[in-house]
């Protein structure tokens, strides 16, 4: 199974178009690089490819990446979008995608109804291009194509919903897809406030973990006077603390573990920062715009 990172960036990437954060000054200067929204593509064979989330910098990032351009006139490898959430920078990109012959897309009953109802995105989307929905029901598996099969599970958030009320169950999901052939499991988790004893069994014994990196310290934006609010409050699991990420993941057994969806404040996101060191000394890797991964069975 492949797995190329489209966009490493949490929701206005980095740097943020209204932040003057360190980070974002380093960006800017050439210090650092630039990273777009969070989205991956998937593929068990490298000519038929799934992109989990479409952010508002799809574009750029299709054509940043080869294997996902066009064949031939308007035949695309793109086969379809599995979404996690109805978040805008994991849906608007669906918006640039409305040249398309179908689209076919994977999500929630609440993530529809979200898109549908609340965001509008889908009823906009459908002006321009047939859309075919596929409901993901969180515990079920689904093949897509090659030997290639994924199994969405709840997780629990108390983010609050930004377009009206809704039912929490499929409000947020993750991934753990399979390569029936090889046996490779790869679970994508860019959204997560706590792993709860069942998230900690999905991740257990994954060959790649790809989870949310939003905030290293949970009070990150408090601190740096850009919210209110912590990492927590906002849906995420900070990276750092006695039951942050760092401190619980080295116990699942999990092979590689890379963070993605980094804010654009948060310091592994420059290369000589001391945080970054400390997950480089763990044995855990920050996902760059572009890195492509193999990931094979046992």
């Amino acid at each position: 199974m492949w797995l190329r990172v489209l966009g490493s960036a949490a929701g206005g990437g980095s740097p943020q178009w209204n932040c003057g954060c360190p980070v974002c000054a380093a960006v800017r200067s050439g210090a650092a690089p630039a990273r777009t929204q969070s989205s991956v593509a998937v593929s068990a064979g490298r000519r038929r490819w799934f992109m989990i989330n479409a952010s508002p910098d799809v574009r750029t990032q299709i054509e940043a990446s080869p294997d996902l351009h066009p064949h031939d006139g308007r035949t695309t490898p793109v086969e379809a979008v599995l979404l996690t959430d109805a978040e805008l920078d994991h849906t608007l990109g669906l918006l640039l995608l409305r040249e398309a012959r179908a689209l076919r897309l994977y999500a929630t009953p609440s993530v529809h109804k979200t898109l549908c109802d609340g965001s509008g995105v889908l009823s906009t989307l459908e002006r321009y291009c047939p859309v075919e929905w596929r409901a993901v029901v969180p515990g079920t598996d689904l093949a897509l194509a090659d030997g290639l099969s994924c199994r969405a599970f709840d997780v629990p958030t108390t983010k609050r919903t930004r377009f009206g009320p809704g039912v929490d169950h499929g409000r947020v999901v993750g991934y753990r897809l399979t390569d029936e052939r090889s046996g490779g499991t790869l679970v994508y988790l860019p959204g997560v406030q706590a792993l709860t004893p069942a998230l900690r069994a999905e991740i257990s014994g994954c060959d790649c973990l790809l989870i949310d990196g939003t905030c290293w310290r949970d009070d990150e934006l408090v601190r740096l006077g850009l919210a209110a609010k912590t990492s927590r409050e906002m849906g995420h699991l900070p990276i750092d603390g006695p039951d942050g990420s760092l401190a619980q993941l080295p116990s699942l057994g999990v092979k590689r573990t890379i963070f993605v969806h980094m804010n654009n404040t948060n310091p592994i996101l420059l290369a000589d920062s001391p945080e970054r060191r400390i997950l480089r000394d763990s044995g855990m890797e920050v996902a760059m715009d572009g890195l492509e991964i193999e990931v094979q069975g046992p």
